[in-house]
């Protein structure tokens, strides 16, 4: 049985961008699709006011009925209506779902951020990977001389830990699309040495010999998904500076921008985000995977990005 897309909808324009795309991806795996809305009431709510059912939804009337007008070939649709707090209830739906799809905003908070709350908690607490669509109208800086451009999936590759998942969606997003994998693999450029408090020097390092070895080391750790996706082109960019911003820049005319969630780790019990993958979400101009670390596997940073991430 092939698990659903599920789509977050709660009427916002950009919650309708974000099951536009949920439907497509959806076709391209021939998955069905699961279109959620969970309305939130206030706790003095009483129990009539908050009795719900899909025919009584108008944001699910208004979702079928723009599914329906779509015309051609559509996937297999599910409506749900759920009560509750919508990062808590979509995180619990989301062991049922091969992919949740999320929109950047919603209704809810202040216009002018960037970034919904209810995205920010599906990114921390799914247990499938979390797609969120930006707005269209996102750009990003066009700081980087002779970046790539074209359809393709961007990942944060980090060459000093063993976390694999990030990069096995990548390559696994980029062959369903027919597009290939742009690894991007940041170190930090210019590197400090403190010598004393309040002071630090310059190393005598040479970066074409970090930008050297860091290409070897990315080169080594794509090699095992290179031979599992013989058919999936691969470009590795190795770059200075910071990873958010490098991961950001590429994302431009992107089709997915894929980067890692924290494992949990002994003395932080709680889910992280991260903020290399937080900043991304923020920034980053095309739609942006967020995937959590194998239960037992992952080890280390988990954002995908290398020294830069943490």
């Amino acid at each position: 049985m092939t698990l659903p897309v599920i789509a977050a909808v709660d009427g916002s324009e950009d919650s309708l961008r974000s099951l536009d795309w949920a439907v497509r991806t959806a076709l391209m795996r021939g998955a069905p699709v699961r279109v959620v809305h969970v309305r939130q009431y206030p706790a003095w709510a009483p129990p009539e006011f908050v009795a719900v059912g899909t025919a009584d939804d108008p944001v699910l009337d208004q979702v079928r009925a723009r599914i329906e007008a779509g015309g051609g070939a559509r996937p297999d649709v599910e409506y749900l209506s759920r009560v509750g707090a919508p990062g808590t209830v979509l995180a619990e739906l989301s062991t049922e779902g091969s992919l949740l799809v999320v929109g950047s905003r919603g209704r809810g908070g202040f216009a002018s951020l960037l970034l919904g709350s209810t995205s920010i908690a599906v990114a921390r607490d799914s247990h499938c990977p979390v797609v969120v669509v930006p707005r269209s109208a996102r750009q990003v800086p066009d700081d980087l001389a002779g970046a790539s451009t074209g359809p393709r999936v961007v990942v944060g590759l980090g060459v000093d830990h063993a976390g694999d998942a990030a990069l096995e969606f990548a390559f696994a997003e980029a062959e369903m699309r027919r597009v290939r994998v742009q690894a991007v693999c940041a170190y930090p450029w210019p590197p400090q040495i403190w010598a004393v408090p309040g002071e630090f020097t310059l190393p005598m390092i040479d970066e074409a010999d970090v930008a050297a070895e860091t290409r070897e080391l990315a080169g080594e750790r794509l090699a095992p998904l290179r031979e599992r996706h013989p058919r999936v082109a691969v470009e590795i960019a190795v770059e200075g500076g910071d990873a958010a911003g490098r991961l950001v820049a590429h994302s431009k005319d992107a089709e997915l921008v894929v980067v890692g969630r924290h494992q949990r780790r002994l003395l932080v019990p709680t889910r992280m985000v991260g903020s290399v993958t937080q900043a991304v979400l923020l920034h980053a101009a095309a739609p942006v995977a967020v995937v959590a670390p194998h239960p037992h596997g992952d080890a280390g940073d988990t954002d995908g990005t290398g020294p830069a991430g943490e």
